[in-house]
């Protein structure tokens, strides 16, 4: 039985269509000393919490499971289910305590632990280092830009260690200054976390509609950095929402929406309750038709993940595919515009 907030835009043929495929199993946690049989060129993948199996679908092949990080053999790939990848990780001697952070820092200076054991050991190597601090971002400011290199203990006297990561955040795990009071919904912190990773934002006076908006969390988010928004939603905004200054309301269903409503579109925004499939056809549909906007989607799953439809929208050009801190059993998906 589709969960309660799927059935408003359920879709029996989106459904039939996104049939998903059993994932294959999480691969068993890696047997010791098994890095030593390891190729020199390798990846390592941190799944997000509660996503490793759709992590281990999407990559396929792997040489060894160290808690939630998965290693394979290189070159890195730019996988959607992955929170953080490890570009260039290497095999680490660590002798003592100060030797492992001696080596650290002679590859770089800014490391951030993966602890899945030993955590101790891992807590004295990580005080030995310059501190990082995970700082709390106050949106909009932009996302770091100082090279963060990860580590992780295998045992006591090994580490694999990659100073080039695709995250600036810790683990890739990004946290703002929150607004308890003006957001009708936390959805905000999804969009707050997209823009801030794709590092463009919508601009005074920039159209904006945002399909799917009730109750206006991302409509809010919008209209505060200066866009005029056209919140698309059969179901109502909360009034304090509406009442906003360069925001429109259109009552309508997002899968109503032609081409030609979008043809003055800056930006498409979507967080609206469907399955993968029939958000997948709006989207070619709408492109097809010729909107050149930019596009923020987010990619809902219900029980099992639909890996097919999610890698059909990650080959769509110009585009990508990855999972934020903030989604849940969700991918985001972005595109850049055809200006």
């Amino acid at each position: 039985m589709p969960r309660k907030d799927f059935r408003r835009s359920f879709d029996p043929q989106a459904s039939a269509d996104a049939a998903p495929v059993a994932s294959p199993p999480v691969p068993p946690p890696a047997p010791d000393g098994c890095w030593k049989l390891w190729p020199p060129e390798l990846a390592a993948y941190l799944a997000p919490e509660g996503r490793e199996e759709d992590l281990a679908a999407e990559l396929g092949s792997v040489l060894a499971r160290h808690g939630r990080l998965f290693v394979a053999e290189g070159p890195a790939r730019d996988l959607a289910w992955a929170a953080n990848t490890w570009r260039s990780p290497k095999i680490v001697t660590v002798p003592s305590i100060s030797g492992g952070a001696a080596a650290l820092r002679a590859m770089q200076r800014n490391w951030v632990p993966y602890s899945a054991h030993l955590h101790r050991r891992t807590e004295l190597i990580r005080e030995k280092l310059p501190h990082v601090s995970a700082r709390t971002l106050r949106f909009p400011e932009p996302a770091p830009r100082a090279p963060l290199g990860s580590f992780t203990l295998l045992d006591a006297e090994t580490m694999l260690a990659s100073p080039d990561c695709s995250s600036p955040f810790p683990n890739g795990e990004v946290t703002f200054v929150e607004d308890h009071e003006n957001p009708p919904s936390r959805a905000y912190l999804k969009l707050w976390e997209a823009l801030t990773r794709i590092g463009v934002m919508p601009g005074p006076g920039e159209r904006c509609f945002d399909l799917g908006a009730s109750p206006g969390g991302w409509t809010w988010v919008l209209q505060g950095l200066g866009s005029k928004v056209t919140a698309v939603d059969k179901a109502p905004l909360e009034p304090r929402v509406t009442q906003l200054p360069n925001v429109d309301v259109l009552p309508e269903s997002a899968f109503s929406l032609t081409p030609e409503a979008l043809s003055e579109a800056d930006w498409v925004f979507s967080d609206v309750i469907c399955y993968p499939a029939r958000l997948l056809k709006l989207v070619e549909r709408l492109l097809a038709g010729g909107v050149r906007a930019r596009f923020v989607c987010t990619v809902k799953f219900q029980g099992e993940t639909d890996h097919d439809t999610a890698r059909r929208f990650a080959a769509i050009p110009c585009s990508r595919l990855f999972h934020l801190h903030h989604n849940k059993h969700e991918l985001t998906w972005v595109r850049g515009s055809d200006e």
